[in-house]
């Protein structure tokens, strides 16, 4: 075994124990935005893999994508929708987390018998030169109109998110005693509403 070899077992063995460890975090705590987090380690780890298999496309695009914007995403849909309340037990809790564990072990364990009855061997293909220009050729040719409807439900899925983020509430009653019909945001001064209903 030479030193090239050698230096990536060692990798493989940290980002794999890093993955599972992250993983486990992402189940077992009960902080929901800790978990958000220890999912981008996750995320970070699966990377590292791809850099592994000489995949660096793949890896870019799973920094680029799941860290950069989904795990984002999630963090920021967490931090809109999370209510401060106590955390309650509930009754019983231990059967779902029963149900759980043996649902995880099964998992487990038909994973690891495809892992073990698969015949793996090395690959034999020729690298192509340049993926990345390859991957682009196939986005604006064959796969041009799934690469489109992607963006817009990307599209689609932003404004949705800017819908929930908006706080609109209904503001109190002025001094005539109606209430205002304008729907204002919490960050808007309500020295700019009153200048300009009266400039109107």
């Amino acid at each position: 075994m030479n030193l090239a070899e050698s230096v990536q077992i060692v990798s493989f063995a940290i980002l794999a124990l890093m993955m599972i460890g992250t993983a486990l975090g992402v189940v077992l705590l009960d902080n929901i935005v800790h978990s958000a987090f220890l999912l981008c380690g996750v995320f970070i780890s699966i990377a590292g893999l791809y850099l592994l298999l000489n995949a660096d496309f793949v890896a870019a695009a799973q920094l680029l994508i799941y860290v950069g914007a989904i795990n984002v995403l999630i963090l920021f849909a967490i931090m809109l929708v999370n209510k401060r309340q106590n955390f309650v037990s509930l009754p019983n809790a231990w059967v779902r987390k029963a149900l759980t564990a043996v649902v995880s072990f099964g998992l487990f364990a038909l994973l690891s018998a495809m892992v073990l009855s698969t015949p793996w061997s090395s690959s034999t293909g020729i690298p192509v030169n340049n993926p990345i220009v390859l991957i682009g050729e196939h986005f604006f040719s064959d796969y041009l109109l799934p690469f489109e409807l992607a963006s817009i439900l990307l599209l689609m899925a932003m404004v949705g998110a800017i819908i929930l983020a908006r706080r609109e509430y209904l503001p109190e009653p002025d001094a005539s005693g109606l209430p205002e019909t304008l729907l204002t945001l919490p960050e808007r001064p309500r020295e700019l509403i009153s200048s300009g209903s009266e400039n109107e």
